[in-house]
């Protein structure tokens, strides 16, 4: 809708448009939303693996060095969904672009395939260009393959349970309209996530091979990467399997969702209020 003025000579003069009051605000550039998936991912694996390694050199308690760990995480990680969730959504994680990909596809709002394509890739390089910033901070060798083997059965039932809790909590908070909570909600999950699974709660794919190229206290042994990618995109099934069961809609809301309306995707963690198709 274009507005006209009329100036004091009487002749139109077209003004800019401007957006009807309601509507959906125009979609952010691909190159933006790659831009803030590849550089929101590098903050958080920067978080991760420097205050991994602030914390070893502070304390030789394990239990101090996870507290520490874990705190920045949840610090980092909220700021960076307030920061970065309108613009991209704020994924940082291709489980969870992978899942919001699938329930688009299925006929919900949420990123393309092109998005999707451009996203994960984004999201890898920039988490090992995170590890590598990291190291470089606390002067330890920019590359070096960590050493720290986590292929035990236990850990990886844990990255099961913790990318499944975290694909239910974000798509969860969607179905009932509560992305406004994302930053606080997904940071404190992950913080959580730390202590009660085995695994100290990578549930990231793009994470997880960041995190191979620094042998630090955060790293992971590269002959362990394969099987934690693979149980984390199981734990994103069964998370998508619990939000359509628990979050099943009844009758009316179903009639509701049939209606015409304004898409609105998950957009990750936090919603970027524009309509996916």
């Amino acid at each position: 809708m274009t507005a006209t003025h009329e100036s004091a000579a009487g002749s139109p003069i077209a003004a800019e448009p401007q957006p009807a009051p309601g509507a959906t605000p125009p979609r952010t550039p691909l190159v933006a939303k790659a831009a803030a998936e590849l550089f929101g991912t590098a903050a958080l694996v920067a978080v991760v693996v420097g205050s991994g390694i602030q914390a070893t050199e502070l304390t030789h308690d394990v239990g101090l060095q996870l507290l520490a760990d874990s705190l920045a995480t949840v610090f980092g990680l909220g700021v960076l969904i307030t920061l970065l969730g309108p613009v991209s959504g704020a994924h940082f994680n291709p489980a969870v672009t992978l899942a919001e990909w699938w329930t688009a596809r299925r006929g919900g709002a949420g990123v393309t395939l092109r998005e999707a394509a451009v996203y994960v890739p984004a999201q890898i390089i920039g988490a090992i260009a995170g590890a590598v910033l990291a190291d470089a901070m606390f002067g330890e060798p920019l590359v070096k393959w960590s050493t720290h083997d986590r292929s035990a059965g236990h850990l990886l039932l844990g990255e099961v349970v913790a990318t499944a809790g975290l694909i239910l909590l974000i798509f969860g908070l969607a179905r009932t309209d509560r992305l406004r909570f994302a930053p606080a909600a997904v940071a404190s999950y992950i913080g959580a996530a730390y202590w009660f699974t085995s695994s100290t709660s990578f549930a990231n794919p793009a994470v997880t091979i960041g995190r191979a190229f620094t042998d630090t206290f955060a790293g992971i042994a590269p002959g362990s990467v394969a099987g934690f990618i693979g149980v984390q995109l199981v734990g994103a099934v069964v998370g998508l399997a619990l939000v359509a069961l628990i979050f099943m809609p009844g009758r009316d809301a179903a009639e509701h969702s049939a209606r015409p309306t304004v898409g609105r995707g998950v957009a990750g963690v936090l919603g970027d209020g524009e309509p996916h198709r």
